[in-house]
């Protein structure tokens, strides 16, 4: 089973770069992106085959996530049930037979790190909520979690300490998730993989250079290790400052 997530920044844009030849050339089972900036109707987008779940922030323009399966989910839920994280349209969770599916656009802290507070309230809600899934069955979660664990998933670790995405709290928090019993599915493969890229800022020439960021991850419960079959990234597709993402696993 092929998994894919993408941060398309803005669907409507990546469509008109190329985003559905992408799509179907990729042919996953499950593709979930991020950062929609969309509103219910505003976009037609066809896709034979697969179902389609959304969800929208009450905000316009902005944030937004959509997941598009070739299997029907058992259940779909949007948010975490905590109301003060689910009126920005960052999450949905898919039930399928053997497993869960979650795929999340994690809130930034922003410059000056102005919502790092509310950034640390939600890694904390997030990952009480996907460990009450993992209770009952295997959980896949995946999405731009913006933040770079370790100094090995950016290319200038040290200029970036203490900025949006590499705080010590943020960093911190991701930690705590994989200890309580999650695996980073690209590390799990490639520990010791440098210049391995998700992101990168329009500025500089930084997709160029490769000065990059690896913030879009396939956090896979323990109790779904031996399941877990491959793991990829895809800095050859363009149409977004991010790149797709890829998990193969089998329920």
């Amino acid at each position: 089973m092929k998994m894919i997530s993408w941060n398309v920044n803005g669907l409507r844009a990546a469509v008109g770069k190329g985003f559905i030849d992408t799509f179907n050339s990729l042919g996953a089972d499950i593709f979930a992106i991020q950062e929609t900036k969309l509103q219910a109707g505003q976009i037609d987008l066809e896709t034979p085959g697969y179902f389609q779940y959304w969800n929208y922030a009450d905000k316009k323009g902005y944030s937004g996530v959509a997941v598009f399966t070739k299997k029907e989910p058992l259940s779909v839920s949007y948010g975490m049930g905590i109301d003060e994280h689910d009126h920005e349209g960052r999450l949905i969770t898919l039930e399928f037979e053997k497993f869960y599916h979650v795929t999340a656009y994690v809130p930034n802290s922003q410059a000056e790190n102005a919502r790092l507070q509310y950034r640390v309230k939600w890694d904390d809600d997030m990952r009480g909520y996907l460990l009450s899934l993992s209770s009952k069955k295997p959980v896949v979660f995946c999405g731009d979690l913006n933040v770079a664990h370790e100094e090995i998933d950016l290319k200038n670790p040290k200029t970036n300490i203490g900025n949006a995405g590499f705080t010590y709290e943020e960093r911190g928090k991701f930690s705590e998730l994989l200890k309580s019993g999650f695996i980073d599915s690209f590390r799990y493969f490639y520990p010791d993989t440098q210049g391995a890229y998700s992101w990168w800022s329009y500025r500089f020439n930084a997709r160029k250079n490769n000065a990059g960021w690896r913030i879009d991850y396939f956090v896979v419960s323990e109790n779904a290790e031996k399941n877990m079959k491959s793991a990829k990234i895809y800095p050859e597709i363009m149409g977004s400052d991010h790149c797709p993402v890829e998990l193969e696993i089998e329920f």
